[in-house]
C-alpha cells in the first residue's frame, strides 16, 4: 500500500493507512484465511469418511475372496458308486464316511453330528459333478477337496473365535485315555489362570469352566482334554476334571503338556470346542488349504454361505442392461433430436420438456410400480425376468439420456448448422451428418452415466419380483434372474455371518463396475471433447 494524501479543509487525510483501516484489512484477510481452511477441512472430512467407508467394506470383503478346503480320501469303489448309475449314489454319505475315517473316536451321535457339520452340505453335489466330469475317478480311492462349512471356514480365518495364549506345563498325570478323566497338576498355575479367565466358583472352592468362561484345552499324551472343573489339591497341587476330545496315546506317569485357551467363551460363538480341536488337528495334518474362492465368482445363489456366488447376479445384470440400453438409447436420442432440432417451440413442447425434467427427479420406486401395473399385470410378462427389469430401468433412464443428449446437441455451434444448410444440405442431412457426430461424445457420456445409475438401482426391481431366490444361472431374457444390487440386498438380510462378507465382496464388485463405467465416460469426454 502507498500513502496517499488529499486536502480537505486544509487537513491532510490518509486513506487505508490509519489504524481503523488496517484493522479492517487484517480482519478481511483473517476471514479469507478461515474460509479457505474451513473449505479445506470440509474436503478433508469428506475424504476421511469416504476412506473410512471404503476401508470398512474392503476389510469385511477380503476374507470372502478366499475359502478353506478340506482334502479327503473318498472311496469310489463299485460298492459305493455303481458305474452304470452314477447319479444313484449318495455322495453326502461318501464324504461323511471319509471324514469319519479321520476321527474314528467320534462314535456317539452328537460327535458324529458335529463332525458332519465341518464340511459344506453341498460337498456331495460337488463330488458328483467332479465324477461326471472325470469318470476315471470311479473304482478307486481318490483325494478330493471339499469346502468347509461357513463356521469352520470363519474360525480358520480367525473371525469366529479369539484364540488365547498357550502355556507349557510339566508333571501332568491323567487317569484314563478316553471319556471323562481326572487330571493332576503339580502346582496351582492352571488354577490361577482359570480364576482370571472368569471361571465360576462353586461352594466347595472348586472352579467350574462353564460356557460363559474361556475354554481350557489341554494337549497331553497325543490327545486333547477339555477341562471342566478345577480344584486346589494338597501341597499346592491342582486337581481337575475334563472330557477327552482326542484319544490319549498313554496315561502312564507324569507327562509334559500344553494348555491352550480360547478367549471367546463357547456360549458366545457358533463353533464348539470339539469342532475347534478337530479343525486344528486337520490343519496340523496339512489337510486344510486356503485357496481362491472360485465358488463365489462362478456359482449362483445358495442358502449356504460357503456355496453362494454372484455369477447368476452378474449374468442377470448383463441381460438387464442389454434390454435397458436397447430401449433407452435409441428412443432417448431420437426424442432429444426431435425436441432440439425439429420440434416447434410452442406450449405443447414446453409441457413435454417440463415433464421430462420432472421425470428425471421422480423416485425410482414409482417406475417399479408402473412396471408392476403395466408390464406384469396388464401385459402378463414373466415376473423376475431381465426383459421386464430392463424395460423398467429403461423408463427410468430415458429422461437422463434425453436431457444429456439435448445438452450435447445444444453445445454444437450454430455455425455448423448454418454452414451445412448454406451448401444445400437438408435439415435431416445437417443433423445426422454434421450435428449428431459432433454431439455423440456427450451423448455417449450421458448414456453411460445413465446406465451406471440404472445398474445401481434396487427399488424398482423389487416391485417386479426380481428379489426372488434364483439358484440357476439365467440363460435368456425371459428366464427368472436377479441383479447385483438385489443380490446384495438379499444377502444383507440373511443372519449368517458368512453372508456379511459376501455382501461386502459383492458391493466391491458392483463399485468396480460403476467405476469402470464412469471411467469410460470420462475417457470418452476427454478423448472427443471439442472446444468451440
Amino acid at each position: 500500500m502507498t500513502d496517499t494524501a488529499t486536502t480537505l479543509s486544509d487537513r491532510p487525510v490518509r486513506i487505508h493507512t490509519d489504524v481503523a483501516a488496517k484493522a479492517r484489512l487484517k480482519a478481511r484477510y483473517a476471514s479469507e484465511w478461515r474460509f479457505k481452511w474451513l473449505g479445506a477441512g470440509a474436503v478433508a472430512l469428506a475424504g476421511f469418511f469416504l476412506l473410512l467407508l471404503l476401508s470398512t467394506i474392503v476389510t469385511q470383503a477380503l476374507p470372502a475372496f478366499r475359502a478353506n478346503y478340506l482334502t479327503l480320501p473318498v472311496d469310489l469303489s463299485a460298492a459305493k458308486v455303481d458305474p452304470a448309475n452314477v447319479l444313484a449314489a449318495d455322495y453326502n454319505v461318501i464324504v461323511q464316511d471319509a471324514l469319519s475315517g479321520k476321527f474314528p473316536d467320534a462314535t456317539d451321535r452328537q460327535a458324529r453330528r458335529l463332525l458332519r457339520g465341518l464340511v459344506s452340505t453341498g460337498s456331495g453335489v460337488l463330488l458328483r459333478k467332479e465324477i461326471q466330469a472325470d469318470p476315471s475317478m470311479l473304482g478307486r480311492t481318490v483325494d478330493i477337496d471339499v469346502p468347509l462349512d461357513d463356521f469352520a471356514d470363519l474360525y480358520l480365518k480367525g473371525l469366529l473365535a479369539k484364540r488365547g495364549g498357550s502355556q507349557s506345563l510339566s508333571g501332568v498325570t491323567v487317569s484314563a485315555v478316553t471319556g471323562d478323566v481326572d487330571v493332576a497338576f503339580p502346582d496351582d498355575k492352571v488354577l490361577r489362570l482359570a480364576r482370571a479367565a472368569g471361571a465360576t466358583e462353586a461352594e466347595n472352592g472348586a472352579l467350574r469352566l462353564t460356557g460363559s468362561a474361556e475354554s481350557f484345552l489341554l494337549q497331553v499324551g497325543g490327545g486333547t482334554i477339555k477341562l471342566t472343573e478345577l480344584a486346589p489339591g494338597t501341597a499346592g497341587a491342582t486337581t481337575a476334571k475334563g472330557t477327552v476330545y482326542e484319544a490319549i496315546d498313554s496315561a502312564a506317569g507324569p507327562m509334559p503338556a500344553e494348555l491352550r485357551t480360547i478367549g471367546t467363551p463357547e456360549a458366545n460363538r457358533k463353533i464348539t470346542d470339539r469342532e475347534i480341536v478337530w479343525l486344528d488337528d486337520l490343519k496340523a495334518q496339512g489337510a486344510v488349504e486356503s485357496r481362491w474362492n472360485s465358488l463365489f465368482f462362478f456359482t449362483g445363489a445358495s442358502r449356504e454361505p460357503e456355496l453362494a456366488g454372484i455369477w447368476g447376479a452378474v449374468v442377470g445384470s448383463f441381460l438387464t442392461m442389454i434390454v435397458t440400453l436397447s430401449i433407452s438409447f435409441p428412443i432417448g436420442v431420437a426424442a432429444a433430436i426431435y425436441l432440439e432440432e425439429f420440434a416447434p417451440k410452442n406450449r405443447l413442447t414446453g409441457i413435454i420438456e417440463v415433464n421430462i425434467n420432472n421425470l428425471a427427479a421422480v423416485p425410482s420406486i414409482v417406475f417399479g410400480l408402473l412396471g408392476l401395473a403395466v408390464f406384469l399385470n396388464a401385459f402378463g410378462l414373466p415376473r423376475s425376468a431381465p426383459v421386464v427389469g430392463g424395460m423398467v430401468l429403461a423408463l427410468m433412464t430415458l429422461p437422463i439420456i434425453i436431457i444429456a443428449s439435448r445438452a450435447s446437441l445444444r453445445a454444437v455451434p450454430p455455425s455448423i448448422r448454418e454452414a451445412a444448410l448454406g451448401i444445400g444440405a437438408s435439415r435431416v442431412q445437417t443433423v445426422f451428418h454434421h450435428v449428431l457426430p459432433l454431439a455423440m461424445p456427450g451423448i455417449m457420456t450421458g448414456t453411460i452415466l445413465g446406465m451406471a445409475h440404472a445398474l445401481g438401482e434396487t427399488a424398482p426391481l423389487l416391485m417386479i419380483g426380481m428379489v426372488a431366490f434364483i439358484v440357476d444361472i439365467p440363460g435368456g431374457f425371459t428366464e427368472p434372474a436377479t441383479i447385483l444390487p438385489v443380490q446384495i440386498f438379499m444377502w444383507a438380510d440373511f443372519p449368517e455371518v458368512g453372508f456379511q462378507q459376501k455382501t461386502s465382496a459383492a458391493i466391491l464388485i458392483l463399485l468396480g463396475f460403476l467405476i469402470v463405467m464412469n471411467a469410460i465416460a470420462v475417457i470418452l469426454r476427454k478423448r472427443f471433447e471439442r472446444r468451440w
